[in-house]
This record gives structure tokens, C-alpha cells and sequence, in this order.
């Protein structure tokens, strides 16, 4: 008896929360019940696979340059600054690419953007695997960072989105360990591919080993993108533009695909619509991604400079400058690192061949190999120990992997951040002192482990932190924040490198401590339902 009434009051109130009533003024719980009677389920699964599989190839994308640094060397004839700016030009692309998209994200759509930068990048990726000489390879690796930025900064939004509050903090943290395995899976592609002996000679360019290493990393963005065809955008975009009809449709399907049961069965039979509206001029559903007349990008940027204001004022105007400060520094210090790791590891290699029984610091083998090697030409092979420690350094990190998602409820998102970023701050300043290939390793595995964790639950928090109609373009000004960090720290070490290490090094680990004091001061989040 009390089980049945319990039943009749649970759908009771499910009619009454997604019923169009006009007396109903929170959207966030009207969604939020909606998604719940959707349940939890196969179609969750299937989204968290591709929008996991996405971060995979960005953390691939990403990384990508740190393998072909050593390798393109004497295609390129590169010397430590031309690494430089080879590293900082995915960057920069990033740092354009970020409100661009961003923008696009929050007006025209979520999934629309997530196909167009998916199939971008992997075009691109296709044709710099062809580039002859190296300003032209660097225009093109420039064009990937400008469309991994979109796939990056919507990949999150999207998929939390989709997930009810209960769920969206534990589903969103495990994106973690698909980054954790991109990190992995490059090397062993790198190890199998890049050592082959491959030498083909065209009229203006010879086609080695790591140009076919950089076109197989891009086919995935295509593939990717393909897939994703077959996912539907997200019901709580279409809704925040007014598109209740196609929201609800959305959320039928996952309630069919998550239960096996008929349509009807699905109790919410309508939504009602936002109060807000991004709207103008009495604009019904959403625009065309396409830009039909000039001053449809006019109105894009109008966009774009309205939701940046909006975002640098009360409320939103502290969790904006937490988040680009947090990217900022955290940013700056793991993708210069990161791309450098394979890099020292190769300096090292060739200095202890060369001194064997011989310590020496990271500074010191830098000067030394990189003095040697202009005296006795070019070399751009690299040794298999340079693959196996990468591999090693991905390794490191699954176990942060799944201690993030089972762990997150109990310590808290704040917790995981300070953390991480406070040992990752030691770790970093450490490596200064370290006089051989296994310190440098062990090192470099605890820097990628707390490091990366922390990349991840920043994206986490900022599903939480802003509104649905802000929350791409949140995450985009964040991201040209992390982004122009990330370059101008790619250039630092490029040019203080070979000269005076102890500088990159020293404000790398400054950085690190600034970010996680500011990860102190975040609000606590994952309580509540999405705005």
C-alpha cells in the first residue's frame, strides 16, 4: 500500500514539474526532474564513450608536437628556438580559437561545433603531415590548435549537460582517465611508427617516418566527428533557446534507449521554456552556423563582446576571474612541460651515452648535448628509452585517474585541485635538482599525474560555476587565458633552455602555487541542479 502511494506521489510529481504551468519560475529543477525520468542508462554510457574518446584526441592533438620536435629536427634544421615556436604555434591557435568557438558554442550549438572543429582538425592534421618546409608546417599546426580549442572547450558543456546532478560531477571527472590514455596511446603509436625507416623523396620534400606518425594521429579527429552524427545536441541548449518541442524530443529518446520501453511510457510530456532569452528581434530557434550576410558576423561579434561583459560583472565577475587565473598559471607550466618531457628525456639519453657513469642536472645536460650536437651535425633519431619513459609517464597517471571519480563525493573537487597543484608546485622546482634519467622520470611521472588531474576538474567546476546561455564562453575566456600561458611559456623555455634553466623552471613552480591558492577560493560545487 505505501509502495503505491509512494509511485502515484513520484509521478504526481514528475507531471507537475515538467508540465508547461505558468506558476513553475525554476527551470533548472523543471530540467533537472525531466532528466531524472529519462533515468540512467545505455545512452549515457554511449556519450560519455565518444565525448571520453574526444578528450582522448585532444590530449593526442595536443601532444603531438612533443614527438615530432626531436624527430622533424633535421627536416627542419630547428634549432631550440625554432622548437620553440613550433610548440607555442598549437598554442596561440588555441589562445584565437577559444572565443571563436566559444561563442558559436553558446549561439548556434554544442554538437554543430564539436563536428566542425572535429573534422577541421583532422584536415588539417592530414595536410601538415605533407608540409615541405617548416613555416608552412607551422601555419598548419597553428590551424589545429585554433580548431582543438573548440572540440576542448565544448567537450565538458556538452557532455554535463546531458547528466543529472547526481551524476554530472562523477561522469565528468571520468574524463580523466580518457586523457589519461591519450597520453599513453601516443608514445606506443610514436614507438611503432617514428623509428621506421621510411624515406621517400618528391620534388620538394622527403617523406620520413614522423610524417606518417602525424597523418595517423589525425585520422581519429575525422572519424570522431563522423560519429558524432549520430548524437543528438544537447536538450539543455535546445531548451535555453526556446526549442522545447526538439529538448523534449531528446529526452524521450534517452528515456527509450535507457529503458527499452515505449514512448509513451515517458511521463514529462511537456517543458517549459526559459525566462531568459538570447534572442533578438523576435528571432525564433536557433541561428545557422553558416554566415549568410556580412553583418551576420557583426552579430557575432556583438555576441561575443555581450557575453564577455556580462561574464566580467556580478555575479559571474569572481568565478571569472578565479577560473582564467586557475587556467592561466596551471595552463602555462603542463603544456610546456609536457611537450618538453620527450625532449629533455632525448638530451638525456645523449649525454649519459656520451658520459656514461656521469651525473649531471637537467641544465647542465641541456647546455652540454645541445653544444655537442652542433659540433657533430644533426641527429633526429631517438631511442627507445625516450617512448618508454612517455608510456611510463602515462602510466603514472591512471591511478589519479580513478581516484578523482571514486573519491570526488568524499574530499570534494576543491580538495583534489589544491592538492594536486600545491605538490605539483614542489615536484616542478625539484626538477632542477635532479642528476640523472630515472630522477628526471620519476619527477616527470608525478608532475603528469597530479597536473593532468587537475586540467580535467577545472573543466569539471566550470559545468557547475556558470549558466547555461555562459557556459562555453566562460569556459573559452578561461581557455584564452590558459592558452596565451601556454604560449608564452613554450617561448620562455625554448629560449632559456640551452641558457639558464633555472628561470622556466623557478616560475613554472611559482605558477603552480599561485593556482592552487586560487583553486582555494572556488566555491563549492556539484550540489546543484544546471542553471
Amino acid at each position: 500500500m505505501i509502495k503505491s502511494i509512494d509511485i502515484q506521489l513520484g509521478s504526481l510529481r514528475c507531471f507537475k514539474a515538467c508540465i508547461c504551468l505558468d506558476f513553475l519560475e525554476d527551470l533548472g529543477s523543471d530540467y533537472e526532474d525531466a532528466l531524472l525520468q529519462a533515468e540512467f542508462g545505455k545512452f549515457h554510457f554511449l556519450l560519455l564513450t565518444i565525448c571520453g574518446l574526444i578528450y582522448l584526441n585532444t590530449a593526442i592533438g595536443i601532444t603531438i608536437i612533443s614527438f615530432v620536435l626531436p624527430t622533424a629536427t633535421c627536416d627542419f634544421d630547428m634549432t631550440s628556438k625554432d622548437k620553440g615556436w613550433l610548440s607555442a604555434s598549437p598554442m596561440l591557435g588555441m589562445l584565437i580559437g577559444s572565443y571563436f568557438w566559444g561563442c558559436l558554442a553558446d549561439t548556434k550549438g554544442r554538437r554543430i561545433v564539436l563536428i566542425v572543429t572535429l573534422l577541421a582538425d583532422g584536415i588539417c592534421g592530414l595536410v601538415s603531415s605533407l608540409a615541405p618546409y617548416y613555416l608552412i608546417f607551422l601555419f598548419i599546426r597553428f590551424a589545429n590548435g585554433f580548431n582543438v580549442a573548440g572540440t576542448m572547450g565544448i567537450v565538458f558543456p556538452y557532455l554535463g549537460e546531458f547528466q543529472p546532478t547526481k551524476y554530472r560531477e562523477k561522469i565528468l571527472c571520468w574524463m580523466e582517465l580518457f586523457w589519461t590514455f591519450g597520453i599513453i596511446l601516443l608514445p606506443g603509436i610514436a614507438w611503432s611508427v617514428i623509428p621506421l625507416q621510411i624515406n621517400l623523396q618528391f620534388s620538394v620534400f622527403t617523406y620520413h617516418s614522423w610524417n606518417l606518425f602525424v597523418a595517423i594521429c589525425a585520422i581519429p579527429s575525422i572519424l570522431l566527428g563522423l560519429w558524432l552524427f549520430s548524437f543528438p545536441e544537447s536538450p539543455k541548449f535546445l531548451l535555453e533557446h526556446g526549442e522545447t518541442d526538439k529538448a523534449l524530443d531528446i529526452l524521450v529518446c534517452m528515456f527509450i534507449q535507457n529503458t527499452g520501453r515505449k514512448r509513451d511510457d515517458y511521463p514529462c510530456k511537456s517543458l517549459r521554456g526559459p525566462d531568459r532569452s538570447n534572442k533578438k528581434n523576435g528571432e525564433k530557434g536557433i541561428p545557422n552556423l553558416r554566415f549568410r550576410r556580412p553583418n551576420e558576423l557583426k552579430i557575432l561579434i556583438s555576441e561575443i563582446w555581450t557575453q564577455t561583459k556580462t561574464l566580467s560583472k556580478k555575479p559571474y565577475l569572481k568565478n571569472s576571474f578565479l577560473t582564467c587565473g586557475i587556467q592561466f598559471c596551471l595552463t602555462t607550466s603542463y603544456y610546456t612541460l609536457m611537450v618538453w618531457f620527450p625532449e629533455l628525456f632525448h638530451r638525456f639519453d645523449d649525454y649519459e651515452k656520451a658520459n656514461p657513469g656521469i651525473s649531471a642536472s637537467v641544465c647542465d645536460v641541456s647546455s652540454i648535448v645541445i653544444t655537442n650536437s652542433t659540433l657533430s651535425g644533426c641527429d633526429s633519431k631517438i631511442n627507445s628509452q625516450v617512448f618508454l619513459h612517455t608510456i611510463i609517464i602515462g602510466i603514472a597517471c591512471i591511478p589519479t585517474s580513478f581516484w578523482l571519480p571514486l573519491c570526488v563525493h568524499h574530499l570534494g573537487i576543491k580538495f583534489f585541485l589544491v592538492f594536486s597543484l600545491t605538490v605539483a608546485g614542489f615536484i616542478t622546482f625539484g626538477l632542477y635538482f635532479v642528476r640523472t634519467s630515472l630522477e628526471n622520470l620519476i619527477l616527470s611521472c608525478i608532475f603528469e599525474a597530479l597536473t593532468s588531474l587537475s586540467i580535467s576538474t577545472v573543466y569539471c567546476v566550470m559545468v557547475d560555476l556558470f549558466p547555461t546561455n555562459l557556459r562555453v564562453m566562460a569556459a573559452a575566456m578561461s581557455m584564452t587565458f590558459g592558452r596565451g600561458g601556454a604560449l608564452l611559456g613554450n617561448l620562455i623555455f625554448g629560449f632559456l633552455i640551452d641558457l639558464n634553466c633555472i628561470i622556466p623552471i623557478t616560475v613554472f613552480s611559482a605558477m603552480l602555487f599561485v593556482s592552487a591558492f586560487l583553486c582555494w577560493l572556488l566555491p563549492t560545487t556539484g550540489t546543484q541542479a544546471l542553471d
